[in-house]
């Protein structure tokens, strides 16, 4: 038998002999079975890292709504804040408007009088002005029921329904809300 032969032979011998498991091949399984523990611990810890993410951008959007509702609850509290001292003033303004009405212009020792009370009513206008404080006078304007009180309808041709055609107390509005509805009188459709 030559050498050739001989090397093959051997080969066959090895190639038939069962394969026992070397301590090579357990150290690879143990290393394999590691690896997936600690992938199975990583995605764990990626779910969790997620999680607190999420949660803690919700805090911080929370947060954030919480500063935007106190800023408009104090804005809403400055702007407003004078309703109750607004809606005491309104009848010196409507008795101002009252006495300048009724007076008799004609009567030359009341002209003094009646000059004041005028210069007292703009100053006090423009004073309550300053601070959000405006006039509703809706003549000619159609009826709104947000910021008029209809007291009565009259049948009238020359205006369309629901006009304001008289005001027979005004209306005032603080800040863009509105503290006293005008009391109106609107025209409706002739039978």
């Amino acid at each position: 038998m030559n050498h050739e032969e001989q090397k093959v032979e051997a080969m066959e011998q090895v190639e038939a002999q069962p394969v026992e498991p070397t301590d090579v091949d357990s150290e690879v399984t143990a290393e394999q079975a590691r690896i997936a523990e600690l992938e199975a611990q990583l995605e764990t810890a990626i779910q969790k890292a997620a999680e607190e993410r999420e949660r803690a951008l919700r805090t911080a959007a929370e947060m954030e709504n919480l500063r935007r509702r106190t800023e408009l609850d104090v804005e809403k509290a400055h702007k407003f804040a004078l309703e109750k001292f607004a809606n005491e003033l309104l009848p010196v303004l409507d008795n101002l408007e009252r006495a300048i009405e009724l007076a008799d212009k004609e009567n030359e020792a009341l002209k003094p009088m009646i000059e004041g009370v005028e210069l007292t009513l703009k100053s006090m206008q423009s004073g309550v002005a300053k601070f959000g404080l405006v006039a509703l006078d809706p003549i000619n304007q159609p009826f709104d029921p947000n910021a008029h009180q209809a007291m009565s309808m009259v049948p009238s041709a020359d205006v369309a329904p629901n006009t304001v055609i008289a005001v027979m107390q005004k209306g005032y509005d603080l800040n863009g809300r509105v503290i006293r509805p005008a009391m109106v009188m609107i025209a409706k459709a002739v039978d």
